[in-house]
């Protein structure tokens, strides 16, 4: 079986050529909205007017002590402001809105996220995980003096999530690249069995409904493998698939890799984590390799559809 990727461009190896200034507007907004700060809040802090930032989020000249002040106001670093190695993302939201931009110019599309890529989910899917994620909310403390706070903290961070997830499939809609999702398996099992829930002391009838509705994800993915979309490619993979979600973005000039900690399924997990994104050379090789590998052995079409569907029929 060849391999789904596409054939890597030389251009692999850094460029010596200067900064790309449209990507490192990019990361600055990424990294803003991962520190849930405004625009008005950093030219503020900054000293600068607001359209200055927003020149600075689209990709116009930025002084190298402006860099320096941005980068400590939002908590990372001059190598990952402007690409060097490996961008590092403390926040789920930053990560994500970093993905959807890389996203916008990738012609293919390699996706690890458990129990399945977003990409692929139903319409249903973000209501479903909003319900997820706000039960996932930790309780506040009795003794807390910044509950209001904290809570209305964390249903900001959720409503900016699913804002940039809808855009993103949204994108994914119209632009209609080529997608490569991995599914695992035991993963999918796992999903079945507990259902799109946030945390595990809800009622009985209430799980059922939940069970029900991971069924429809489930469901529709072997739909999309026994039909194969012109664009979309579904590997089922039997063995088990790695601890942490990846994506690798492929465009003609290069490839990125996001790797990431946050789940976006059952059990949700967004606060807890250190996302990266790069495009050296090394862990994008090492990636696509095990991509190949995964492929060669996975189950795929009506092959894997049929399995899918007697998976269904004996959960």
């Amino acid at each position: 079986m060849t391999s789904p990727l596409p054939d890597r461009p030389s251009e692999h190896a850094p460029s010596p050529s200067s900064i790309d200034y449209q990507e490192l507007g990019y990361r600055l907004r990424a990294y803003r909205i991962g520190a849930s700060l405004t625009a008005e809040e950093v030219a503020e802090r900054l000293g600068i007017s607001r359209a200055a930032l927003y020149r600075m989020e689209q990709g116009k000249i930025v002084k190298i002590e402006t860099l320096e002040r941005l980068a400590q106001l939002l908590g990372t670093s001059m190598t990952s402001l402007l690409g060097v190695e490996v961008e590092y993302y403390s926040t789920a939201q930053g990560f994500l809105e970093r993905m959807r931009q890389i996203e916008q110019s990738a012609d293919r599309i390699v996706a690890h996220f458990e129990p399945i890529s977003l990409l692929l989910a139903s319409e249903e899917y973000l209501g479903h995980l909003r319900t997820m994620l706000m039960e996932a909310i930790p309780a506040p403390r009795s003794n807390a003096t910044d509950t209001t706070q904290r809570v209305t903290g964390h249903h900001e961070e959720v409503a900016g999530i699913l804002d940039i997830l809808h855009e993103r499939k949204a994108t994914f809609g119209h632009r209609h690249p080529n997608i490569i999702s991995l599914v695992g398996l035991r993963e999918l099992e796992r999903f079945l069995q507990i259902g799109m829930i946030g945390k595990l002391d809800i009622d009985e009838a209430t799980r059922q409904q939940r069970i029900q509705a991971a069924r429809k994800e489930v469901e529709r993915i072997a739909d999309l493998m026994e039909n194969e979309p012109m664009n979309i490619q579904i590997a089922l993979i039997e063995d088990a698939m790695p601890a942490t979600s990846f994506q690798l973005f492929c465009a003609p000039q290069r490839t990125v890799l996001a790797v990431s900690p946050f789940r976006l399924g059952e059990m949700p997990s967004i606060r807890n984590g250190i996302a990266t994104v790069t495009a050296a050379p090394e862990p994008v090789q090492l990636y696509e390799a095990m991509v190949d590998r995964l492929w060669k052995d996975a189950l795929k079409g009506k092959t894997g559809a049929s399995q899918l569907r007697k998976l269904l029929k004996r959960t």
